[in-house]
C-alpha cells in the first residue's frame, strides 16, 4: 500500500482533505470548540501515517499545492476589513499599539518559558515567531536559525489552541470589547484563530484579519533585536 501512496502525487493531498472535512463533519455534530476540525484532521493524518509508517516528507511533498495557499488564503482576509474600515479607522491608534504590545509580550513570555523548561538555542529560536502566520513565521525562523518545520508546528499548536479557547479565555477576563477581542485573536493565534474571531462576529474577525498582518510585520522586524538583548544579557 505505501508503494501506492509514494508513487501517487495526490495521494497527501486527498489525505488532507479528507481528514479535514470529516473534522469539520464531526465538529458540526458536537458542536464544540474542542473538536475544532483542523486539530481533528491533524489528528487523523498523523494517526494514518503512523499506521502505514509512510515519511512526513512524502507527504509533505504531496501537499505542496495546500502550502503555497496559505499566502493567497491570508490576503482574502483583507475582504471583511475593508467592509469594516471605519471601525477601523475610529480605532487605529488601539490597534496599532495592541498588536505591537502584544507582539513583543508573546516573544518575550514564549522565550521565557523555553529558557525555564531548558530548551536549546535552536529550540527557543524556532518558538519565537510561532504566533505569526505560517508563511512568515517559517521564514522568521529561517532568517533567526531556528528550525522552521518544528516552527510551522508550533505555529499550529497555537492556532488551534487559540481557536478553541481563545474566546473563552477573553469571556473568563471580561474583555468584551469587539475590536479588543478581535486585536487580541488575531496577534496571538493568527489565521486559525481568526476563522474563530468570524464565529463571534464580523467586527471581531475583521480586526484579527488586520492584526494578522501587522504582527507579521512587526514580529520580523523586532525579533532578532528581542533575542539578541536576551542573548547580551544572558537570559537565552
Amino acid at each position: 500500500m505505501d508503494k501506492i501512496i509514494i508513487q501517487n502525487p495526490y495521494f497527501g493531498l486527498c489525505l488532507s482533505l479528507i481528514a479535514f472535512l470529516i473534522g469539520i463533519k464531526i465538529n458540526k455534530k458536537l458542536k464544540h470548540p474542542v473538536f475544532n476540525p483542523l486539530l481533528i484532521g491533524v489528528i487523523i493524518v498523523i494517526c494514518f501515517l503512523k499506521i502505514t509508517k509512510i515519511d512526513y516528507k512524502i507527504y509533505y511533498e504531496q501537499n505542496k499545492m495546500l502550502n503555497f495557499l496559505l499566502g493567497p488564503a491570508t490576503v482574502v482576509l483583507a475582504v471583511p476589513l475593508y467592509k469594516n474600515m471605519e471601525v477601523l479607522k475610529k480605532n487605529l491608534k488601539a490597534v496599532l499599539v495592541g498588536v505591537l504590545v502584544g507582539s513583543i509580550t508573546s516573544i518575550f513570555s514564549v522565550l521565557s518559558i523555553g529558557v525555564f523548561l531548558g530548551a536549546n538555542d535552536e529550540v527557543l529560536l524556532s518558538m519565537a515567531p510561532k504566533a505569526i502566520t505560517t508563511p512568515i513565521a517559517m521564514e522568521v525562523s529561517h532568517v533567526l536559525g531556528g528550525i522552521p518545520p518544528l516552527t510551522a508546528g508550533l505555529v499550529a499548536i497555537t492556532g488551534i489552541f487559540g481557536a478553541c479557547f481563545a474566546p473563552e479565555i477573553l469571556n473568563f477576563f471580561r474583555v468584551k470589547n469587539k475590536v479588543a477581542v478581535g486585536i487580541a485573536i488575531g496577534t496571538t493565534t493568527h489565521a486559525l484563530g481568526t476563522t474563530r474571531a468570524f464565529q463571534e462576529g464580523e467586527v471581531q474577525g475583521a480586526m484579527s484579519s488586520l492584526s494578522i498582518g501587522l504582527a507579521g510585520l512587526i514580529t520580523a522586524f523586532i525579533a532578532p533585536y528581542i533575542i539578541f538583548i536576551m542573548q547580551k544579557y544572558q537570559i537565552i
